[in-house]
């Protein structure tokens, strides 16, 4: 288990107190999704709608590039 998981409902990171997914965790993210790109898009949409929430002071789009931007 990673030590890089989100602190709801601030969405930092338990590990690195950066905002969530941070860079360790995009790194795992993508290590543990490698073959399944379209899965991990869903996990993070579902974190991305949590977060939302948990966030309605921040715009939406930042919070799109944060959580689903920087998948390809």
């Amino acid at each position: 288990m990673s030590a890089h998981q989100p602190v709801k409902p601030t969405w930092t990171c338990e590990g690195c107190a950066g905002d969530w997914p941070c860079r360790s965790r995009r790194r795992e993210l993508r290590a543990e999704y490698n073959a399944a790109s379209a899965s991990l898009a869903v996990y993070l949409a579902a974190q991305f709608v949590d977060a939302v929430q948990d966030l309605g002071h921040v715009p939406t789009g930042d919070l799109y590039r944060r959580f689903l931007g920087w998948i390809r």
